[in-house]
């Protein structure tokens, strides 16, 4: 099925890389706010590289795709518990362009990633 591990694809190292840097933000927030909004957003951003791997896993196309549709779905989630992080001031500007930064280069490469599951590139 797929002709690269899953860890050599440029969108999964760009959801580790997202990833990692809220937990970094996230380590230095207060027991209360690591606790609430600090677990939802680290799992959410988890859940990104875990479905595409898992998608990567499954051993075909449509699972796959079904898998990757769940990545996106866990990018928005992210994006969610950021707008809540920044509106309750745990995040600064500096923070939230650099993550913004990884999300508009993540986004369109899981949509373009979704789309090219399932297709045979011409040989030409």
């Amino acid at each position: 099925m797929a002709t690269k591990r899953f860890q050599e694809l440029q969108v999964y190292q760009l959801s580790e890389q997202l990833a990692d840097d809220i937990w970094k933000i996230v380590e230095g927030w207060d027991f209360f706010a690591k606790d609430t909004i600090g677990k939802q957003i680290v799992r959410a951003a988890d859940s990104i590289g875990a479905n595409i791997a898992e998608g990567a896993g499954r051993g075909s196309f449509p699972e796959n795709r079904r898998f990757i549709k769940i990545a996106r779905g866990s990018l928005n989630e992210t994006q969610h518990w950021l707008r809540r992080a920044y509106t309750r001031n745990l995040l600064t500007s500096e923070q939230i362009n650099t993550i913004k930064t990884i999300i508009n280069e993540l986004a369109p490469k899981l949509n373009s990633y979704l789309n090219s599951i399932g297709h045979i590139p011409n040989n030409k």
